[in-house]
């Protein structure tokens, strides 16, 4: 089952409009400085919490909590992120993801049982390696990023104002992209450089 890093059992902030619990999974790919959750780069931590556990906390919220959020990390890294969202969406949570897009195929098997997407861009496609430390990352957020505008899900697209995108016109890029070809808002958050 899914290897969870932590859990969150009660938030306002992490699924707009609701009251949810957020499930951290374990494991990205990506290494952006900036990284609030660097415990949970690794794909083990060796502190996994219980999908049993899990299951029993949520049984018993089931009608005082709106949705689940599965955060990360990067929850399309796991292979079993469809299966847990479709169970957890049996229990009658609406269930939202928290993505930066590194899995597109793992993404689109997601979409149809997902009720919000926040998708976190990192720079213009053609430089996210400047921020993930990856290459070619960007080619797999720009197909991510299609899926979901797509996909007939509500959904935010945020970006984490690194001092990177401040220089050269990137993010003035981002939005023009966002906002103007794409008609939608790009929600722009703080960024604390971690050393």
């Amino acid at each position: 089952m899914l290897e969870i890093g932590g859990l969150l059992p009660f938030t306002t902030i992490d699924y707009p409009g609701r009251l949810a619990a957020v499930l951290f999974c374990q494991g990205c790919p990506w290494r952006c400085g900036y990284c609030h959750n660097r415990h949970l780069l690794p794909t083990m931590s060796g502190t996994a919490v219980p999908w049993l556990e899990i299951m029993a906390l949520l049984r018993s919220r089931c009608g005082l909590l709106d949705g689940v959020v599965f955060s990360g990390g990067e929850p399309t890294m796991q292979a079993d992120l469809p299966d847990a969202i479709r169970t957890v969406k049996g229990m009658g949570f609406a269930v939202g993801l928290h993505t930066a897009g590194p899995y597109p195929a793992r993404l689109l098997e997601c979409l149809p049982h997902l009720d919000w997407i926040g998708m976190d861009l990192k720079a213009p496609f053609e430089e996210y390696e400047r921020i993930t430390g990856v290459p070619d990352s960007g080619a797999a957020a720009r197909t991510s990023a299609e899926l979901v505008r797509r996909s007939g899900v509500s959904h935010q697209f945020r970006t984490t104002l690194d001092p990177f995108l401040e220089e050269g016109g990137r993010i003035e890029a981002m939005q023009r992209m966002v906002e103007k070809e794409w008609g939608e808002k790009l929600v722009v958050q703080g960024c604390t450089l971690i050393s």
